[in-house]
């Protein structure tokens, strides 16, 4: 590039046949789109290692055995992956993701598995804002950026916050969409039981969650939430298996 430009600089007026190339090839547009085609494919090629770290993380697949790991770690690589989902769509504006990790240590669990149960709830979580978008009719516009405390009245976000408590590590997850009623909470967990529509969902999603959490981690997962009011759920696993 820098050579056709000091041809153009010190030889402006090229005989007659290279002119004519210049017009069919219209060197300015290519001199001028080719460094923004490179910096896409730049910038795509990182997005597309991003994603494969995060996939990598994400599945553990060569680490089927209990260590040690970063739960952090797991929420970001399932955030990247689950990136195109929270971005503005013809239904609603872009999913906030409000974050407020705690000082953790490193967890002891199935890291696979661990991942998967904070796919699901974050899919779950997307699934009931979209769904509580669709039935209102909300306008674009109202984009409106604030806590989940006020439900429906916010721009769609989703919270996560961790902490620890007495030797145990607390993972929260809430969403403002429309909730959940109590009836509908006593069977969330119930094998192939769902809300969504035929076809969209298996009615396993929590079931498994809750069987990894509890029995493959000797952990604790529930559900708070009122109508109106968003939904919010809770993992809750020792630091260390006990060995027993």
């Amino acid at each position: 590039m820098e050579l056709v430009q000091l041809y153009q600089r010190h030889y402006p007026t090229p005989d007659l046949e290279i002119q004519t190339q210049v017009v069919q090839l219209d060197t300015d547009f290519l001199l001028t789109d080719l460094p923004l085609i490179l910096s896409s494919i730049q910038s795509g090629s990182e997005r597309i290692r991003e994603i494969v770290l995060s996939l990598r993380n994400f599945s553990r697949l060569d680490e089927s055995e209990m260590k040690f790991v970063d739960v952090h770690d797991g929420i970001e690589s399932a955030l990247m992956i689950l990136q195109n989902r929270l971005n503005s769509s013809r239904l609603r504006p872009e999913i906030y993701i409000l974050k407020e990790y705690g000082d953790l240590p490193q967890v002891e669990c199935y890291p696979g598995q661990l991942n998967q149960v904070l796919m699901s709830l974050l899919v779950n979580a997307i699934d009931a804002i979209d769904a509580d978008w669709v039935e209102q009719g909300r306008a674009l516009g109202d984009t409106r950026k604030g806590s989940l405390q006020d439900g429906n009245t916010q721009s769609p976000a989703i919270q996560i916050h961790t902490q620890l408590s007495q030797q145990q590590v607390v993972i929260h997850i809430t969403d403002n969409g429309k909730g959940i009623s109590d009836t509908v909470q006593k069977k969330l967990f119930d094998p192939f039981f769902t809300t969504k529509p035929v076809g969209t969902g298996t009615g396993m999603g929590l079931a498994i969650s809750y069987q990894i959490v509890v029995e493959k981690h000797q952990g604790k997962l529930w559900c708070c939430s009122q109508l109106g009011q968003g939904a919010k759920f809770v993992v809750q696993i020792p630091i260390q298996q006990s060995k027993c």
